[in-house]
């Protein structure tokens, strides 16, 4: 797996409550993102398709 950095703009409320909720999980801020996107794109795949990658360039 290759690891691409990510500039992110949040809003400071967000990362506020984000820094709690990762706290809370034993979690870094990152590992935390990490999780909530892969969460997300499980749940879009088992509820609408799963997302077939050919080209994993930016």
């Amino acid at each position: 797996m290759s690891i691409k950095q990510y500039p992110l703009k949040i809003d400071a409320v967000l990362l506020h409550k984000l820094k709690i909720i990762a706290s809370y999980n034993s979690r870094s801020i990152n590992k935390e993102i990490e999780h909530l996107i892969k969460k997300n794109i499980e749940d879009f795949e088992k509820n609408n398709h799963k997302i077939e990658l050919t080209n994993l360039e930016d």
